[in-house]
Order: structure tokens, then C-alpha cells, then sequence
């Protein structure tokens, strides 16, 4: 845990923290400004909270990273990536501090001072860093961004668009449902068989471990693979959890490159 300099705290990776001119944080739920049961750093507009608190905070999480911008989407749980050039950022929506982009639930870039932020509550934040072609991702992956494997895609669109290499990527998992409280009493009709095999005792999956598995199925090496090991529902006292509170607020998950 990292307590940035008169700012709020977030969770940071050994593996992330060594890449030069790389910046990022699972941010926790303290430091900000919104009143319970959003309390207190909330990063999002459409939850209830008040949209000043929600710009307070998100301005304090945009300065404690020292990012220009945040670029965040409304997250819809499908598999829709967008990469961020200066022409497509141009375009998104200015609802300060924060620039919106349409729908979707991966961001990419490789511009500088630009903050990828991606909102959860026990769903995964996973950050894809490429150290050799300065190329990062932010992916929101829930259970079924997990089925549809959409940090695999996010792998390939790093690939096609910049040329990177997944063996000289770097992947975090950030804090998210534990397998300790990941209760599928339904996964037959909602996990593919494939899954099955991560279950840690009858109904509970491990979906830390289906992540590192389908980064190393992208071409990830293992050992560049970094997963926080937090549960949110377990530590709900600092993280939000919807399956442990219901109505919360949401975490802001931000990697950028330096300006």
C-alpha cells in the first residue's frame, strides 16, 4: 500500500513499480469526499452520489498520480477496447476531470500524462504494461469479461495496433472477488466447462488464477504476472465491495505514463 503525498492511498505492484516513467494505483475507498454510502473516494458519476463529490475525488486521484488526464468509459461488461490516440482522445467527452469515451471496457494508449482509469467493486482491474514499445492497457474484467477473455484481446489489440510483444509485457491483477467469496451457485450455465477446473471447493472459483492462466495462454510470461492477493469482499473496510456492501461506491484503477 502506497500513500501518495497529501492524497489518498492506493495498492501498488513490485512488478509495475520498476518500469521507468510508469505510473498507477488501485486506489482504496479513503481519501475522498462523498458522503456514505458512497464513502468516501468514489469515482463514479451514476450511482447516486453527488456529482461534486464524485469530480472532488476524481480530481484528487488525477493529482495524486500527477496524470494531465483521465480518461475513463461507461464499463458495460462486454468486449469493446478502445485505444487512445491524440485524435481519439480529441473526440471523447470533456466532463472534468475526467474525459469520457463511448461504452466500452478496455483502454489502451501509449500518449504520455494520460491516465487510463478503470472503476470496480470486486470486479478485476488488470494492467497491461509493454516496457520495450511504451504501450499500456487497463482492462475491466468481471466473470464475464473473464469468459470472453477480454485481456487476451486487449493482448492482441497491443499486438496488431503497436507491435508489442506479450513475452515483454508486464500484467497486475488488482484487488477483487477472492476465490475465498467467489460463490457461482449457477456456474454451470454461466462459466464454460474450461473454468471448472478452478474451482477451489464446490461453487467457489479462483478467477486470479483463470486470469494468470489466460495471460500465459496470450503469450505472458508467468513470472511477469503480478496479482494483488486482496479480496475486496474480505476487506471491504478498505476496498469496495458490491457483493459485500451492495450499494457503494466504486474504486478507481489508473496506469499511465509519465509526461
Amino acid at each position: 500500500m502506497m500513500e501518495t503525498e497529501k492524497g489518498p492511498s492506493c495498492h501498488v505492484f513490485k512488478n509495475l513499480s520498476g518500469v521507468a516513467g510508469l505510473t498507477h494505483g488501485v486506489f482504496t475507498r479513503h481519501g475522498g469526499v462523498s458522503a456514505p454510502p458512497f464513502a468516501s473516494l468514489n469515482a463514479a458519476w451514476n450511482i447516486g452520489d453527488s456529482h461534486e463529490a464524485v469530480r472532488e475525488n476524481l480530481s484528487r486521484i488525477g493529482k495524486a498520480l500527477g496524470v494531465d488526464v483521465l480518461v475513463a468509459a461507461p464499463q458495460v461488461h462486454g468486449d469493446t477496447i478502445h485505444v487512445l490516440d491524440a485524435e481519439s482522445l480529441a473526440r471523447t467527452e470533456d466532463r472534468f476531470p475526467v474525459r469520457v469515451t463511448p461504452p466500452g471496457d478496455a483502454l489502451v494508449t501509449d500518449l504520455p500524462g494520460v491516465g487510463l482509469m478503470i472503476k470496480v467493486a470486486d470486479c478485476q482491474a488488470i494492467f497491461l504494461v509493454d516496457p520495450v514499445k511504451r504501450v499500456i492497457a487497463n482492462v475491466h474484467s468481471g466473470w464475464r469479461g473473464s469468459v470472453g477473455a477480454l485481456a487476451c484481446k486487449a493482448v492482441g489489440v497491443m499486438r496488431e495496433r503497436f507491435g508489442c510483444r506479450p513475452e515483454d509485457m508486464l500484467a497486475a491483477i488488482g484487488p477483487s472477488l477472492g476465490p475465498c467469496c467467489a460463490e457461482f451457485k449457477n456456474y454451470r450455465d454461466e462459466l464454460p466447462p474450461e473454468f471448472w477446473d478452478f474451482q477451489v471447493r464446490p461453487r467457489y472459483f479462483d478467477f486470479w488464477a483463470i486470469s494468470r492462466h489466460q495471460l500465459v495462454q496470450a503469450g505472458l510470461r508467468l513470472e511477469n504476472i503480478e496479482d494483488a492477493q486482496r479480496c475486496t469482499v474480505c476487506e471491504k473496510g478498505e476496498f469496495f465491495s458490491y457483493r459485500g456492501e451492495g450499494t457503494m461506491g466504486r474504486l478507481a484503477a489508473v496506469v499511465a505514463w509519465e509526461r
